[in-house]
């Protein structure tokens, strides 16, 4: 039997501004749940072995209370205090990671994750190291100069949507970390760039599902309360 432990990184610091909304976009509702809910749900029924669950500073008691103890999510082992940027708070989750050999990284703010991308993730780090969720884009992109004019189109067979979780052989993903940590680098904006920057790993490509928003602005929401709605 494969004893191998499974970590996830869930971050909830984020406060988005987009949303114009004085509750932080992973605390809103949909259907009378905050939208963190149901991504810690779908880890909860996964093979994932612990939750490190990131949030806002000052928040961590009020996760614990009206999220964690209140929905009773029994993998949920430590919760951590956000940093200033993205890749401070997910290097606060690794660091709060336990001996774990891989690790997953997903954005609570996302909340139509499925156990069977989750699934899809494990397996194939096992196999790659790196790989990330993502799905083809169905749009023709268009790369733009400074000055906003088109420079290039990119062949869209070769264009993906990224998305989250993001997985990674725990010593690789935080080592990386550290290098970007301690060299002040700016402007990353997902782990796999990460490793992009700082190392040759390949990372692989794993398909996700076009349900997997990011709830950002008010319209995802309302996405959002369509998929529910769908799926009752």
């Amino acid at each position: 039997m494969d004893k191998t432990k499974i970590s996830a990184i869930i971050l909830a610091a984020g406060r988005g501004s987009r949303m114009k909304s004085e509750v932080h976009k992973q605390y809103l509702l949909m259907d009378n749940k905050p939208v963190i809910y149901y991504s810690l749900k779908a880890f909860e029924e996964s093979s994932v072995d612990e939750i490190i669950l990131v949030a806002g500073q000052d928040e961590e008691e009020y996760c614990r209370k009206e999220i964690i103890e209140k929905y009773q999510f029994r993998k949920v082992k430590a919760i951590v205090s956000g940093g200033k940027e993205r890749y401070h708070s997910v290097y606060n989750g690794l660091c709060g990671v336990n001996r774990s050999e891989y690790v997953l990284i997903h954005d609570g703010a996302r909340p139509f994750i499925t156990v069977d991308v989750i699934e899809k993730n494990i397996a194939a780090v096992k196999q790659e190291n790196a790989c990330v969720t993502a799905v083809p884009s169905k749009d023709t992109i268009k790369i733009a100069d400074s000055s906003g004019y088109i420079k290039e189109t990119p062949d869209r067979n070769k264009v993906w949507i990224i998305q989250t979780p993001q997985t990674f052989r725990t010593d690789i993903i935080k080592s990386a970390y550290e290098k970007i940590i301690h060299s002040g680098c700016a402007g990353i904006t997902d782990d796999a760039m990460v490793l992009e920057t700082v190392s040759k790993q390949p990372v692989k490509l794993i398909h996700g599902d076009y349900k997997n928003i990011k709830i950002t602005t008010p319209d995802d929401l309302l996405v959002g309360e369509m998929f529910l709605r769908e799926e009752a």
